[in-house]
């Protein structure tokens, strides 16, 4: 029931309307009994200071933040979390301190470690754009022993290094080539794929890397969600690796971001579930 007491969240981006957050966040609020509703709106560029200025005035309790204002929003905050402002982009804003965080990170350690820890592993990050970026800042922080940056464009990777290295969190960072890829593979513990390679409709794109270039202890991570298993995903498990699938990461920095506005602990069983019918997985 919508009534006059129900706290509105929702999304903001341009385009909207095949998000999945939507059916994620009703699904959680609705478990926990909250009066909450999430609505996506359709932003266009020209107008998103005057979304924010309006949400405000609305008392709209937050928003999602996607493409393309993620990293326009900034200037319309009050605040930022520290993490955000060093990633230089905002995927969640909290209109009680207007204040923006970013969740994408988060949402990837968070699906690794299910299944692993990312303290002193040897990490390859493949992709040195926004979503390697949010997710190599958070890498970070969990003290890995090594991650290393690899891009088409070699002088992004470097570019990022330095971002991350300037940030004091590690000095144990490294960028090269993407063309490298299965040599720093053969040493890694975790690959994290930050590319669209293989994201539908280009289902049948050569992998980053072959099964052979993999070893059985490796745990591969591709943040593409559709289609759940990507030609990399299909290589990991046919190399008896172990993957991360990427709804995970959709979820848990889905998760992060409920938490933030309602300071509950998300429902995440109730969250998967739905994203899972949603996809029709």
């Amino acid at each position: 029931m919508i009534n006059g007491s129900t706290n509105v969240v929702g999304l903001i981006g341009h385009p909207v309307e095949h998000s999945f957050s939507p059916s994620m966040h009703n699904a959680a609020f609705k478990k926990l009994g909250l009066d909450y509703a999430y609505v996506p709106f359709n932003v266009f560029p020209d107008n998103l200071k005057s979304a924010i200025l309006g949400a405000k005035a609305l008392n709209i309790v937050g928003f999602n933040v996607t493409i393309p204002h993620k990293i326009n929003v900034m200037k319309y905050l009050d605040k930022l979390d520290p993490i955000a402002k060093l990633i230089g982009a905002v995927n969640t804003i909290d209109f009680k301190e207007m204040k923006g965080y970013n969740t994408d990170g988060i949402g990837c350690i968070k699906a690794i470690e299910e299944v692993t820890s990312i303290k002193d592993k040897n990490v390859v990050v493949a992709g040195a754009g926004g979503a390697s970026r949010a997710i190599s800042f958070y890498l970070a922080k969990e003290n890995p022993q090594s991650i290393n940056i690899l891009n088409r464009n070699v002088k992004k990777a470097e570019l990022l290094v330095r971002d991350v290295k300037s940030s004091k969190l590690t000095d144990n960072i490294n960028f090269d080539s993407i063309d490298k890829i299965a040599s720093y593979v053969n040493d890694a513990d975790i690959l994290i794929d930050t590319t669209p390679v293989g994201m539908s409709p280009h289902i049948n794109d050569e992998s980053i890397v072959k099964s052979e270039d993999m070893h059985s202890d490796l745990v591969v991570n591709d943040i593409v969600y559709n289609p759940n298993e990507t030609v990399l995903l299909n290589e990991a498990i046919k190399a008896g690796a172990t993957p991360v699938y990427g709804i995970k990461m959709l979820l848990y920095q889905g998760a992060e971001s409920f938490e933030i506005w309602t300071g509950k602990e998300a429902p995440v069983d109730v969250m998967e579930k739905t994203l899972r019918k949603t996809l029709n997985l």
